[in-house]
């Protein structure tokens, strides 16, 4: 499977953010919670928005809440 780059406009601290938790792309976003990515230092509310609608373009989500 071709990974799906992270969508542009996130700004650099959420992506830095992400690089950090190690997540380079979309695929890499789904095997945590949108809980998990919230709380990351530099994601706020308009980046989680902007992941979430890149998730959803690609028939993707954020995993579970077991």
């Amino acid at each position: 499977m071709t990974p799906l780059e992270l969508p542009k406009g996130l700004g650099r601290p959420a992506e830095h953010a992400l690089a950090a938790a190690g997540i380079s792309d979309l695929t890499d976003l789904t095997q945590h919670r949108r809980s998990e990515i919230a709380g990351l230092h530099g994601v706020g509310p308009k980046a989680l928005g902007i992941l979430t609608m890149a998730l959803a373009a690609h028939g993707l989500s954020f995993r579970a809440t077991p």
